[in-house]
Parts: structure tokens; C-alpha cells; sequence
């Protein structure tokens, strides 16, 4: 039995399976359609959320756990462990923060690290997944932060979308400001840099977009693990999965599904690569 246990949040898009198999703990955040409020992936699945974002005249917003729900989850996990929570980047959300404070919160007491992943979507994911992985196999909780820490540097991602109108409009477009009032039809691929959003290209068809997450996996000359996730359009996320799997397949590859919150912010035309390993 590990005694350092791993929590993260809904953002990390974490296949079900995965964190179960890992023993990973996910602190749900919250989407809310105007009174109407739900936990990220609990309350209100994929299917359910984008249906609602096609058909709704309220415009969904995302918020972070309450700190008691961090609390909660340190203190189911506190007897037997020592902690330590992986969150999405505090340049996007104040989760990181949220899940600093809600230590002081706990009934319970027992060592709780946080460490601010940078990232979002499964490169975030597969931080939370290496540091489970050293704790499963027997790693202290300083051990597991060093392997944590390192992986930080170690992953990276990029995804494609239709328009970037969800971004800008959550207030989560960072540089990627740049790519707005183009007057061509573009498809943008955007990435991450020190935890902002980050524009890397302008493609001038889906098809092309789709090109570049692929070229950006081929460029790795070591993997680990590579996750391909999308919000609304499995077959176009499968071919590019089976594309990738066809050049890599010793790799394990996991196909993701965008959480809610992810799609708040992206819209439905979402599709991400994410890797974790070296160039």
C-alpha cells in the first residue's frame, strides 16, 4: 500500500480507468449554465455538457473547488498517507490556490504538499500519473515531489480548434490573442508556455491543424506516454490516435475525453495531443 497518495483535479482529464488503476484522487470543478451548477464530470458528463453548450441560451462559467471539497478529499486520504495534489496552472485558475489553503482546513492532520503543474488537459495528467506511478512503488512523498517537479519539464501539448472565440471569452487566451481578427479562415493550434496559453500556429484547414498535432508527436525522440483528447468528434480523434499508435506502437497512448470545464473554455472543436518524454 503506497504512503504517499496522489490527488489532482478534473482538468487533468484523466481516462476514468487510469485513476482508478493509479489510485488518484480527482477534486471535481465546477461549471455552472446560470443557476443551474454542476461537478466537472460528476454531475454533468461530456455528452450531457456539450449538448448543453450547442442547445443553451446561457453561456456556461467554470469555477474552482470550494476549499471544503479539498479538504474533504485530504482528509478520506490523511490516516494512512502523506499527500501530494497535482493542480492546473495558477496562471489559469485559482485552483492551486484554493488547494494550498484548504491544508488549514483539515480535520485531519498529515503532511499535504501542492505542487502547481503548469499545465492543463493530460499533460497535467500525466504529471499526476508519474507521481503515482513512483508512489505506488514504494517512493516517499519527497521522492514522489522531485519525480513530480521533474516531469513538469517533461511533458507538453497542443491542440487545435475551430475558433478561439471560447477562449477569448473566458479570459484564458493569452498570447494566443495574437491569432484573433485574422481575416482568413484559419485553425488554430495553440499550446502552453510557462503555465499561459501559447499561440503556435495558424493552419489554413482542420485537416492541416490536425497535421501539426501530429508532426508535434513525431518530433519526440523518446515517449512515454501520449494522450490524444477531444470534446465532440471521436472519429476524427480515433484516426488521428491510430495514426499516431501506427508510428508508435510500443507507446502506451490514451484517448481522452475533454472534461466540461476544458470545453467551457475551448468549445466543441477541441482536439489535443499531449506527451510526456524528450526530444
Amino acid at each position: 500500500m503506497p504512503s504517499v497518495a496522489i490527488v489532482t483535479d478534473s482538468v487533468a482529464d484523466l481516462p476514468p480507468h487510469v485513476a482508478e488503476e493509479l489510485g488518484i484522487t480527482v477534486v471535481p470543478l465546477v461549471v455552472r449554465f446560470g443557476t443551474d451548477v454542476y461537478r466537472d464530470g460528476l454531475d454533468l458528463n461530456p455528452d450531457q455538457f456539450y449538448g448543453k453548450l450547442k442547445t443553451s441560451k446561457i453561456l456556461p462559467v467554470t469555477s474552482v473547488p470550494s476549499p471544503a471539497t479539498f479538504a474533504d478529499a485530504y482528509d478520506n486520504l490523511a490516516e494512512k498517507n502523506e499527500i501530494v495534489v497535482i493542480s492546473l496552472t495558477s496562471k489559469l485558475s485559482a485552483t492551486y490556490q484554493v488547494a494550498l489553503q484548504s491544508i488549514g482546513l483539515m480535520k485531519k492532520q498529515c503532511r499535504v504538499e501542492v505542487v502547481d503543474s503548469q499545465w492543463a488537459v493530460m499533460a497535467q495528467g500525466f504529471i499526476a500519473m508519474a507521481a503515482a506511478k513512483a508512489a505506488q512503488a514504494g517512493a516517499s512523498l519527497d521522492e514522489v515531489l522531485d519525480i513530480a517537479r521533474h516531469a513538469i519539464h517533461r511533458v507538453d501539448m497542443r491542440a487545435a480548434f475551430d475558433s478561439l472565440e471560447y477562449l477569448q471569452r473566458g479570459g484564458r487566451i493569452g498570447k494566443a490573442q495574437a491569432f484573433l481578427g485574422s481575416l482568413l479562415k484559419v485553425n488554430p493550434v495553440i499550446g502552453m508556455k510557462d503555465g499561459e496559453v501559447y499561440p503556435y500556429a495558424r493552419e489554413r484547414s482542420r485537416a492541416k491543424a490536425i497535421d501539426h498535432l501530429y508532426n508535434f508527436a513525431a518530433s519526440f525522440g523518446n515517449i512515454e506516454g501520449l494522450a490524444v483528447e477531444y470534446a465532440t468528434d471521436f472519429d476524427e480523434a480515433n484516426r488521428l490516435f491510430q495514426r499516431i499508435h501506427a508510428k508508435y506502437p510500443q507507446v502506451p497512448i490514451y484517448l481522452s475525453r475533454a472534461s466540461p470545464v476544458i470545453g467551457t473554455h475551448t468549445g466543441p472543436g477541441l482536439i489535443v495531443v499531449s506527451v510526456i518524454g524528450d526530444r
